[in-house]
């Protein structure tokens, strides 16, 4: 049977019990407050940065019944998360802001622009503005050029190894994001956890000889493992890729209506984007849907769609969000101090079963929800 195939989506919602989480104790964590880098502020404070703190994390889902979301979790969280990170593992001023500038151009909602958009599956239509913002803003090129820093050196963090890279590899970006959506989605990371986990990461030489965040010790790198996977397994079932689905059309719709505007989604909060189609007069269609999308609490889970007016299905593939990550091998550590990794499946035979099943796992062709009238 597949590792996943007994957590479903109650399941998984029910497992840990409601707890508090304190932010600024997690993000003394990633870097610890003698340590924490001051020019920082002067860029967070920015308004192109301070925009996100009214976007969330987790893709619309603060907003419907369906989720249980234990706090918000700001794209501006984030984007300070992975600088923190960045900044702990390389003290490189450029590297540190291109993970805070990296989610910039980023919507309300999230990645579920990405599905409005037609791009569940790579998820990165969102980022295209990203160069252009940063270009355009006159107050964060005096800041750069006060730090002896060029727009050139923070528009693309995929040109940072530590701070970006691709899947299955670990990153800054992709450390983060799943340590506060373990903490907000189903409460599964507890705080000593996680400094347990950040405690043994390092940087690690992976297979091609570049630079990788990897894991000292084989236990907490399939403790890790077996956390990221069991949350891109929430971010896979049909729950998920309905809820982003329907609130993308529900964006589409209130723009056509002319509710909502393109700027709208770039300017305003998620909060007061919520408020207009809260107030605004809809057509019976959105009415429905947006409806819907408030008040779910369960969807339906069939092989085939469910035609008639009274549903809203979706049969998606998405983006899979799994880490496979390097582990320290003894055996090649070299004369310079420099330590190579080898991927965890090599050496792990729980991480390979968790990983295959992870990749292979199938929710049912559809997932439906009854449109509230």
């Amino acid at each position: 049977m597949n590792y996943f195939e007994p957590y479903n989506w109650h399941k998984i919602l029910s497992l840990h019990p409601q707890k508090e989480y304190n932010i600024s104790e997690y993000f003394n964590i990633l870097c610890p407050p003698q340590d924490y880098p001051d020019f920082l502020d002067k860029y967070i404070s920015l308004p192109v940065m301070q925009r996100l703190s009214g976007v969330g994390l987790l893709c619309g889902t603060d907003w419907t019944r369906l989720y249980k979301n234990r706090f918000f979790y700001s794209r501006l969280d984030h984007s300070i998360g992975v600088a923190l990170i960045i900044w702990h593992f390389t003290h490189d001023k450029a590297q540190t802001l291109a993970g805070l500038f990296h989610d910039v151009s980023t919507p309300v909602f999230s990645h579920v622009s990405d599905f409005r958009k037609g791009d569940a599956l790579t998820q990165t239509v969102t980022e295209a503005p990203t160069a252009k913002i940063i270009y355009n803003d006159k107050k964060l090129a005096d800041l750069l050029s006060e730090d002896g820093l060029s727009a050139e050196q923070i528009i693309d963090y995929h040109i940072y190894p530590i701070a970006d890279n691709e899947i299955p590899c670990l990153s800054a970006d992709r450390l983060e994001y799943m340590f506060p959506s373990g903490m907000a989605l189903d409460g599964s990371w507890e705080i000593e956890e996680i400094k347990k986990c950040y405690d043994d990461i390092t940087i690690l030489k992976n297979e091609n000889g570049v630079d990788e965040l990897g894991f000292k010790t084989l236990e907490i790198a399939e403790l890790y493992c077996r956390h990221f996977c069991m949350i891109g397994h929430i971010l896979q079932l049909n729950e998920n890729k309905l809820t982003l689905e329907l609130l993308g059309q529900i964006m589409n719709m209130a723009e056509k209506e002319f509710i909502l505007t393109e700027n709208d989604f770039m300017s305003l909060s998620e909060k007061e984007v919520i408020e207009k189609l809260d107030n605004a007069k809809k057509s019976e269609r959105l009415e429905q849907y947006y409806k819907t999308f408030r008040t779910m609490t369960e969807i339906e889970h069939t092989e085939y769609e469910l035609t008639n007016d009274s549903y809203f299905c979706v049969s998606l593939k998405v983006k899979q969000r799994y880490i496979n990550p390097l582990v320290a091998y003894e055996n090649y550590e070299a004369a310079e101090g420099i330590i190579k990794g080898k991927r965890l499946s090599e050496i792990s035979d729980t991480a390979f079963r968790i990983i295959e099943d992870f990749k292979t796992y199938n929710d049912t062709l559809y997932g439906c929800v009854k449109l509230v009238k």
